[in-house]
């Protein structure tokens, strides 16, 4: 097994210490803030610019996740195969030529809803080999006791950039235009790329698969690996639950707030800055919390302590009553960030290093392919008796998510498994 390189690390020294994780840190926080304004500008220029139904909307955030459910599998092993930080590089590389795009054919008065949803299409392509390949990178670059605390760092860049970016795609917006604003995301990824190319650890080449061994046998083998696991099988239900519901929300949020509570393109910003402090929060609280209640019980309890607060999303209405919804968004994302912190430090924990490409694919078709079935539905049922009817079904679909969690071994857990003992295994 591969271990993760630690010659630059002092010993005793902290994360924020370590050279190449402050440069994968810095490529992820940029990334994200230029992706969170594009999930301002960008169906916004739908809905607005292009006078978009909601189905349509809705057909858009299908198309930005269902390179999950197309090639999520083959890109894990195939992942597993090479080294991990080029793919990252190229991956930036093409989510920001395709992002570059948008503003290109905005100037040009050739923008169409067939060009954005190629641009969703290819920059979720590129995001499923980069989302893969960077979660099985960190177990490279930390060794495995910190693992928590690197995802902790990651979450916690990504929720600061979910406070930051909405509100600045909101302001972008208004100031220059829903396309022009896509710049911002194009250089994110460029910043992204940049950041990588600084990191200097040698990434050893993985070892090549036995002879005879073909591509489909090695996703079979990641499958097999997660379908038959008590824990793992079980988070792969909750949280597709949960992603089926969310890419519903997000398929309507913005019919909903502009349309149903009519907020302009700058207070929605906000609106969805607000609700992402309580996933900025949950990252800096998931170490304490999971230290206070044990790092396997916070998996399933924060699900059903934060849960229903979803309930307050359809609840909303104009003027001052749309703070509920910010409400409802920020006690769902505190729950949500703990939970995947928590969740994903356990996948890492348990799977061996060259395994854990196609493991972390495996999941990802797993509980991301249900995002592009749960955006045409939100967007069919919007289309068919409203936006607030799409919000109600999303707000009760949370309440289904702890389920799979309650009947899986978790409730019987209190820790997660040490390095010695998933090494054992």
């Amino acid at each position: 097994m591969t271990t993760p390189q630690t010659s630059d690390r002092p010993p005793g020294a902290g994360l924020l210490q370590h050279r190449d994780f402050r440069w994968l840190l810095s490529g992820a926080a940029v990334s994200q803030i230029g992706t969170q304004v594009t999930l301002v500008a960008l169906p916004l220029i739908a809905v607005v610019g292009l006078r978009a139904p909601a189905f349509q909307v809705g057909l858009l955030t299908a198309a930005e996740t269902a390179a999950f459910l197309l090639i999520g599998l083959p890109a894990g092993a195939w992942v597993d195969r090479t080294r991990r930080l080029p793919v990252l590089l190229r991956a930036d590389v093409v989510r920001a030529v395709a992002m570059g795009s948008v503003p290109l054919a905005a100037a040009l008065d050739a923008l169409t809803m067939a060009q954005l949803y190629a641009v969703a299409l290819v920059t979720g392509a590129a995001t499923v080999f980069f989302d893969v390949a960077h979660q099985s990178y960190l177990p490279r670059l930390l060794p495995r006791e910190h693992l928590v605390a690197g995802n902790g760092a990651l979450e916690t860049a990504r929720s600061a950039a979910q406070v930051a970016g909405p509100g600045l795609g909101g302001g972008l917006v208004q100031l220059l235009g829903a396309p022009v604003a896509i710049v911002a995301n194009a250089l994110g990824y460029l910043l992204s790329a940049l950041f990588l190319r600084g990191i200097k650890s040698r990434e050893p080449e993985p070892e090549p698969p036995a002879p005879g061994v073909s591509l489909a046998d090695q996703v079979k083998e990641g499958l097999v690996f997660v379908l038959r696991h008590p824990v793992l099988r079980m988070i792969a239900l909750a949280t597709g639950t949960a992603n089926f519901f969310s890419a519903m929300l997000m398929s309507v949020q913005t019919v909903f707030l502009v349309r149903e509570l009519g907020l302009p393109a700058g207070t929605l910003g906000l609106m969805l800055s607000a609700s992402a402090v309580g996933g900025l929060a949950g990252a800096v609280c998931a170490g304490p919390v999971a230290r206070a209640v044990g790092q396997a019980r916070v998996i399933w309890l924060s699900t059903v302590v934060t849960g229903p607060f979803a309930l307050l999303w359809p609840l909303s209405g104009s003027g001052y009553a749309a703070g509920w919804f910010a409400v409802a968004s920020a006690a769902v994302f505190f729950g949500a960030v703990v939970y995947n912190i928590a969740q994903v430090s356990f996948r890492q924990l348990l799977c061996p290093d060259e395994l854990l490409g196609r493991m972390n694919a495996t999941l990802r078709f797993l509980v991301w392919g249900t995002m592009p079935l749960g955006a045409l539905v939100g967007g069919a049922v919007a289309g068919a008796a409203g936006p607030r009817a799409a919000v109600w079904v999303c707000a009760a679909g949370f309440l289904l998510v702890p389920l799979p969690l309650l009947l899986s071994p978790l409730r019987g857990m209190r820790d997660l498994p040490t390095p010695d003992a998933t090494a054992a295994r």
